[in-house]
């Protein structure tokens, strides 16, 4: 069942129960209120009469309260004390005469008179008494009668009125529900076409945004899952072909150069340079391995993080004193300051990755006669870690890029400077997996920074 179906079936069902609830509740209320004001009616005008005989009571009076009760739809009787008729507009039948005989006792009869019969649904009438007085002494009663088919019919008119509006109103529902079940799914639907597409493997969705609302959230939400498919889509072709590149170029310098090492009338001093030129050319195809299965592990959380507490100034300068002699030897120097003693929890193997890879990187891309500064600064808990380098730089447009998988600044991937663009990808996890965050800087030309923030 279409979910359009299903909103306009579920909106039906209860409008319907409200319509139905909130029209019998109205129709109770208005047959309530109609009926009583009947009542009210029949009570007015016995008063009304009352007021007439108790300032005048001779037969002229009573023949023109007879007169207007044979022209009126309410009718009247007017007995004495004792129940004796003495005037009546209407005949007498068993009915009126039930209600005639009712007992009434005048001590308790309310100046404005009360209503004695008032079941309209299945008595032929509806009744009020009211007592009247002469010469300051009871005299007799003014009974006001009304045919309950004529409230029945009343009521009836009223029924075929309410079946009306609520025919109206619950067809005029169904049509707002209608247009409104299609406005509420037409960008579901849309969605659900935008998820076929991407279960097919289709990542250029667009989705517009139909509202600020939890729709338009989900809209939103499916647009930004289809923006990072597609463009892990394009990473992982990037990432297979840069594999592949990186994979063939080595492969092809081991197979070429095995070819002309078998060779039988080669002479010995070069066999010897073709085969160190296939060693050299093995142990990049394994660095570029175990960089793979490093970076493997790393996104499978199957490695793990071993922390201890560390001294860290202590644990950083042992690293310093270890890279210090390549630094020299290039004619760059290297500056260290860690002067305090900070403590902190961290895995000191997994940590000198990222400081050995961080380090490596300045040594690469600096010039001979340029710094490389280490620093570290701890405040308020927060250590943090500073590499600045005065090297070469990294373009404003590599920046948001250099933490990806196999991304190279330089596109020539030239095989002076080494690497396959994985160093960093795994610096970055590594830090992260320490609960830390790394972040760069760089100016072409004028140097790179990377800072590293972790919490003690």
């Amino acid at each position: 069942m279409k979910i359009s179906l299903k909103l306009g079936l579920w909106f039906s069902v209860c409008i319907l129960l409200i319509e139905i609830v909130s029209m019998t509740y109205l129709h109770r209320n208005l047959v309530h209120s109609r009926v009583h004001q009947e009542l009210d009616h029949l009570q007015a005008t016995g008063n009304s009469q009352r007021d007439i005989l108790e300032i005048n009571s001779d037969s002229h009076t009573l023949s023109h309260i007879k007169l207007l009760g044979l022209h009126s739809d309410t009718q009247v009787v007017v007995t004495n004390t004792n129940g004796e008729v003495i005037l009546t507009s209407i005949k007498i039948n068993s009915s009126i005469n039930d209600i005639l005989n009712i007992p009434i006792s005048n001590s308790k009869l309310p100046r404005n008179g009360k209503i004695i019969q008032s079941d309209w649904k299945s008595e032929q009438y509806i009744s009020t008494v009211t007592a009247f007085n002469q010469n300051g002494k009871e005299f007799g009663y003014v009974y006001m009668f009304k045919n309950t088919a004529d409230v029945q019919k009343l009521i009836s008119q009223l029924n075929k009125h309410m079946i009306v509006a609520s025919l109206l109103i619950l067809f005029s529902v169904l049509i707002f529900i209608f247009f409104l079940s299609k406005a509420l799914t037409k960008p579901l639907i849309t969605m659900k076409e935008a998820t076929k597409k991407l279960s097919k493997g289709d990542f250029t969705v667009t989705l517009p945004k139909p509202s600020n609302d939890e729709l338009g959230e989900l809209s939103e939400a499916i647009q930004t899952l289809a923006n990072d498919l597609n463009y892990l889509k394009q990473e992982r072709n990037e990432f297979l072909a840069s594999i592949s590149h990186e994979l063939r170029t080595p492969l092809t310098y081991i197979n070429g150069y095995a070819d002309i090492a078998r060779r039988p009338n080669l002479d010995e001093k070069d066999r010897v340079q073709y085969l160190e030129i296939i060693r050299e050319e093995s142990q990049r195809v394994s660095s570029l391995l175990k960089e793979l299965f490093e970076l493997a592990k790393l996104d499978q959380n199957t490695f793990s993080i071993n922390k201890e507490k560390v001294n860290f100034c202590n644990y950083i300068h042992s690293i310093y004193e270890r890279v210090l002699p390549a630094f020299k030897n290039k004619g760059i120097q290297l500056i260290l300051d860690c002067r305090d003693n900070i403590f902190i929890n961290l895995d000191p193997i997994r940590f000198e990755q990222v400081l050995i890879n961080l380090l490596d990187n300045c040594l690469k891309y600096s010039k001979e006669s340029s710094t490389t500064s280490v620093s570290v600064i701890e405040e308020y808990g927060i250590l943090q870690l500073t590499i600045k380098d005065k090297g070469v730089g990294i373009p404003v447009e590599d920046l948001p890029h250099i933490f990806d998988r196999l991304y190279r600044v330089d596109k020539s991937r030239s095989r002076a400077t080494g690497g396959f663009g994985l160093g960093l990808a795994i610096v970055k996890q590594l830090v992260e997996a320490h609960g830390g965050n790394i972040t760069v800087e760089s100016q072409v030309g004028e140097g790179t920074c990377f800072t590293i923030v972790l919490k003690r």
